[in-house]
Parts: structure tokens; C-alpha cells; sequence
């Protein structure tokens, strides 16, 4: 088990870091082609594709993702995690905090792991939870 959660925690990182650096090039390497989102907000369920999602991420100015690493299982061809993870962004002069619950379920295609669908619920903040 704590294999599978170091190859997930590597990957999802390796993400991270490339969306708090905006570097594209290096977010197309990890992110299939076929991509999802889907999430849900006080709005409303909301899906976007990878180009939508690439389009999206740029127009935010984050300051920092934390990530907690709560499940991972990896079979030969597919792996699926459960992070929690908590966002910091600019917004309108000030700075949000968004804590999210994500199912990222990855890939191998052309050699290397590639996430295709991610899935976020909000979640309270870590301090927050009975």
C-alpha cells in the first residue's frame, strides 16, 4: 500500500506543481487527451474537458495546493487515488481558501501514467471536521 500511495503522491505533485507554475506543456504531458472534471459547487454538477480545464486553470493565480494522499490502489494499466486537497488562490484583492475531496483516476498511455477523470466534492476544511 505505501507503494501505491508514493506513485500517486509523485504524480499528483508532479501536477501540482507544473498548475502552480502554469506550465502547459508539462500539465498536456500528464493529463490524457480524453480528460473530465466533474465536480459539484453551491451552483450546481459541472463538467469540463481537458482544453477547458487548461483554459480555466490559467485565469486563476494560485498560491498553494496542499495535498493529503488518502487511498490509492494501482493494477497494471489503471490506478485511481482519493486526495484531499486545499487550494489558495487570489481573488478580487484577497485570498480564498478551497478544500476539496478528488477521485483522480489514472492511466498508462504512451508509456507513462496520464490522469483521465477527476471527480471533486467540497470538504470542510481538515480543522473543521468533527
Amino acid at each position: 500500500m505505501a507503494d501505491s500511495h508514493e506513485l500517486i503522491r509523485a504524480l499528483e505533485c508532479e501536477w501540482r506543481d507544473a498548475l502552480c507554475a502554469k506550465d502547459v506543456d508539462r500539465l498536456r504531458t500528464l493529463i490524457h487527451p480524453r480528460f473530465v472534471l466533474i465536480g459539484t459547487r453551491s451552483t450546481g454538477p459541472f463538467v469540463l474537458t481537458r482544453d477547458e480545464w487548461l483554459d480555466a486553470i490559467q485565469k486563476r493565480e494560485l498560491i498553494s495546493i496542499d495535498l493529503d494522499i488518502k487511498d490509492a490502489v494501482v493494477f497494471d494499466q489503471m490506478m485511481v487515488g482519493t486526495i484531499e486537497a486545499k487550494w489558495r488562490v487570489k481573488y478580487l484583492g484577497g485570498e480564498i481558501e478551497d478544500c476539496v475531496l478528488l477521485t483522480d483516476v489514472w492511466v498508462r498511455d504512451e508509456d507513462r501514467w496520464k490522469v483521465v477523470r477527476r471527480h471533486s466534492s467540497p470538504a470542510p476544511p481538515a480543522n473543521n471536521k468533527a
